[in-house]
């Protein structure tokens, strides 16, 4: 029986939560080094990639090889501005949550197997193993309804708080959000990403009215077992 939300079935203009977790569970982020790594990748894939001015660089007869070269491996690498859109993200020493806007049906699937690869790549070239990296295939559940969307960027931000602070009270301890990298700090103002777009869950918030905001949504504690049945079926699974 494959693996709860293993099976695809991709949609256009759909959002997505795309997770995985390191062989048996294992760290897959060792330092600070690993989640840059990872991040410049997804830098790399999600901002425009400039044709014109690589096409110029390869043929600058006054350019430097290993300029030229760089500028031929970005021209030559997978992009995915305008196919896939990262709305919110959180990475942490085991595993990742991402959570993704599909623009065409396939664009998740090429993403995901170049950056799972390149990735595995780096780690094994980096710490001298081979083999696979993650637990299996990646895993994908589609979004169904506005609510699932704005709880799911919830459940993906206070991600930290789970490692940081069990059995601690963490209300109004916001640094307690910055110990993973995550694009929290996109979310409440104290951080600008060319390709981290937050807009579409902040609409649905006060930029006024602090007891409305998003920040607020976050920090404070919602015990409902409702939002925990809804989070069940778009969130990790323990197997």
């Amino acid at each position: 029986m494959p693996a709860k939300n293993s099976y695809k079935p991709y949609a256009p203009d759909s959002f997505y939560h795309i997770y995985n977790r390191g062989v048996e569970k294992r760290d897959i982020f060792l330092n600070e080094m690993d989640y840059g790594v990872f991040l410049s990748y997804l830098k790399e894939y999600l901002l425009p990639k400039d044709k014109e001015v690589l096409l110029t660089i390869i043929g600058n007869p006054e350019a430097a090889p290993e300029i030229k070269a760089d500028a031929l491996k970005a021209l030559r690498m997978n992009n995915f501005h305008g196919n896939i859109t990262l709305t919110t993200y959180c990475l942490m020493p085991n595993h990742f949550h991402l959570l993704i806007h599909q623009n065409t049906a396939n664009a998740i699937d090429i993403f995901m197997n170049s950056l799972a690869t390149r990735y595995t790549m780096y780690f094994n070239r980096r710490y001298k193993r081979i083999g696979p990296l993650y637990q299996s295939v990646y895993k994908a559940v589609l979004i169904e309804t506005d609510e699932q969307l704005l709880h799911l960027t919830r459940y993906i931000h206070r991600n930290p708080l789970d490692l940081a602070s069990k059995g601690v009270a963490f209300k109004g301890s916001p640094e307690l959000f910055a110990i993973q990298p995550s694009s929290y700090p996109e979310y409440v103002g104290q951080r600008k990403t060319a390709w981290v777009h937050p807009e579409e869950i902040l609409k649905f918030f006060s930029k006024t009215n602090p007891k409305l905001s998003y920040q607020s949504f976050v920090e404070h504690e919602d015990d409902h077992e409702d939002d925990m049945e809804m989070l069940q079926k778009i969130t990790i699974d323990d197997n």
